[in-house]
């Protein structure tokens, strides 16, 4: 365990995150390797795995409920020094991991074929998104169990051990993917449902290796199977922090799903090129998620020791490492955004559209970097009902506006955008309004003394 309620709060933040992104790298690769070879295959496909990816955010709401709940809780019995509360949370956790893996496991390959029906713009693209999701949900639904691992040691201030199996994971699914995808060296192409496969594989790799480390390295937390029984009273624990964080990536899935059907009737290269930009958004924002994620640990390490200056320096540190990390990918996207787009297809037209996707959608990236921030201080603190309000409330102010502008003739793309950056906006004002209430309810006054020694150490 790192105790992180010791020395500079910015300088945990940075170690924090110079290895998480490492991990977080590896991570969108995963995505990245895959959608390279799927792209060879047609706008049909990209836009499909594009469509079927969406989906996942559904079960990223899921593992987010284990994760945030994990984290909170450890980080607040190890700022506690209470380890025994600690490693029941984290057994209580694998169990709660199990069985919602096994639940949306069948759920998924219930509602697959009538989302994509729903959101794909034709008979190949939604075919195209089954036939990926069907081979890709068993390691969608493993990821319950590496998530929950993860989490407990990154509540303990320790994140190497999950970013070095990520890194190898991806590596496994970098080899695997133009064999099972295009066939390399076996002659047998299995396309879209190859690149499913693939990251199914590598998902169990990721498992099997954090397993191994938990039984011979780790010693803060570990697996005590007497300790997997049930326990309602931990499970309300984990559920009543994680369950809102898990709704902001719900909100997410309905976000991405509503742009996917207002674009609908731009045909599969608008879509294609949204689910590319899309997934090229998300990898320039990972210096900026690693901070994000950073927050939580370490500012709930603090709230746990009741070091309130501390936690408001976390907070002070965080938003300024965000906001200058979001100018500076802001001004990559304005300047070469068609660049992004190309590195993954030839196709002029969905070039073009991702390109404008980009351009536009940067300007709401210092929002979306304050958004991540405020979240991350929610889960320290131990409510995340705020970020979930926050994140409604965007839900909101862009499906009415957007839906409108969808029904008006001359209805444009850029229309979409546009919208979308306004309501990032709107959202990231209230979102950080939140975190002032909110510190201001939870932290208690400090004596002068406590705040010398928090602004000296932060």
């Amino acid at each position: 365990m790192k105790d992180l309620t010791q020395g500079s709060t910015t300088r945990h933040i940075l170690e924090m995150a110079a290895v998480m992104v490492i991990g977080m790298v590896g991570q969108t690769l995963y995505y990245l390797v895959d959608l390279y070879f799927v792209s060879a295959l047609g706008p049909q496909a990209i836009a499909g795995v594009g469509a079927a990816g969406n989906i996942t955010f559904i079960v990223l709401a899921l593992t987010q409920i284990l994760n945030v709940g994990t984290v909170a809780l450890i980080s607040h019995a190890a700022g506690r020094k209470d380890q025994s509360d600690a490693n029941l949370v984290f057994n209580q956790s694998l169990t709660l991991s199990a069985v919602i893996g096994a639940a949306v496991l069948v759920a998924a390959y219930l509602l697959t074929r009538p989302y994509l029906n729903l959101v794909g713009a034709d008979a190949g693209t939604r075919q195209a998104g089954v036939t990926y999701l069907y081979w890709y949900l068993p390691g969608l639904a493993l990821q319950f169990a590496m998530v929950s691992m993860g989490a407990a040691l990154r509540g303990t201030g320790i994140v190497r051990p999950t970013m070095i199996v990520q890194v190898l994971t991806v590596l496994l699914n970098a080899v695997l993917a133009p064999v099972l995808i295009a066939g390399w060296g076996t002659g047998h192409a299995l396309g879209v449902a190859g690149a499913g496969l693939a990251s199914t594989i590598a998902v169990t790799a990721a498992v099997v290796m954090l397993t191994v480390y938990f039984e011979r390295l780790e010693k803060y937390v570990g697996f005590h199977p007497r300790q997997w029984q049930p326990r309602v009273a931990y499970w309300k624990r984990i559920l009543n922090i994680g369950s809102p964080a898990g709704g902001e990536f719900v909100v997410m899935f309905l976000l991405m799903a509503l742009t996917y059907w207002l674009i609908r009737g731009f045909g599969s290269d608008a879509q294609a090129a949204y689910g590319i930009g899309s997934r090229v958004m998300q990898a320039i924002f990972l210096p900026a998620m690693a901070i994000a994620f950073s927050v939580a640990p370490v500012a709930g390490q603090n709230f746990g020791a009741r070091h309130g200056m501390r936690v408001r320096a976390t907070f002070r540190s965080a938003v300024l490492l965000e906001t200058a990390i979001m100018m500076l990918v802001t001004a990559m996207c304005q300047i070469a955004p068609a660049a992004f787009i190309a590195a993954f297809t030839h196709d002029r037209q969905v070039i073009a559209v991702g390109a404008l996707f980009l351009r536009v959608i940067s300007w709401n990236f210092i929002g979306s970097g304050i958004i991540f921030t405020c979240s991350g201080m929610f889960q320290a603190m131990g409510n995340t009902w705020p970020a979930l309000m926050s994140g409604v409330s965007r839900l909101v102010i862009f499906a009415i506006p957007a839906i409108w502008l969808s029904r008006q003739p001359g209805f444009t793309l850029r229309e979409v955008w546009v919208t979308s950056v306004v309501t990032v906006v709107l959202q990231a004002v209230l979102s950080v309004l939140l975190v002032l209430l909110e510190m201001r309810n939870k932290l208690a006054p400090l004596t002068i003394q406590q705040v010398d020694r928090a602004v000296r150490a932060a």
